[in-house]
Order: C-alpha cells, then sequence, then structure tokens
C-alpha cells in the first residue's frame, strides 16, 4: 500500500469520528480547521466553514493534524 492510499484511508477514517479535531495543510500555504460536519466522497472532502462549504482534492492536501476533543 503506497503513502497516498493510505492517507486517504486514515483522512477518510478519522473524518467519520465526530470527536476529534482535524486541520488540513494545504500544498498552497492554507489551513483549514474542518468542522464536526463533514464527509468524503470519493477523492474530496467535504466541511462547512463560517464562509460556506468548502470542498478539498485530497491532492490538494499536504498533511492533516489530529486532535482528541
Amino acid at each position: 500500500m503506497d503513502k497516498a492510499h493510505k492517507f486517504k484511508n486514515t483522512l477518510e477514517r478519522y473524518i467519520h469520528y465526530r470527536g476529534i479535531d482535524i486541520v488540513l495543510h494545504l500544498k498552497d500555504g492554507k489551513s483549514i480547521e474542518l468542522d464536526k460536519n463533514r464527509q468524503m466522497t470519493d477523492d474530496v472532502v467535504i466541511g462547512n466553514l463560517a464562509t460556506g462549504v468548502v470542498r478539498i482534492p485530497i491532492a490538494d492536501i499536504q498533511s492533516a493534524d489530529f486532535f482528541a476533543a
């Protein structure tokens, strides 16, 4: 199993855990903190932010931090 596939599987698993806060670090330098109402469809992470719904392709994600809430 390659790193990209393992990252996707780990991210998808943690997205479904509501007790974990997730911060995504994108390749363009931005950081996005996902709320509890988040989901993953195919290779896209969908989250609701104060500014509206955001769709982030997995290919744009450099890393993710997971925090127990």
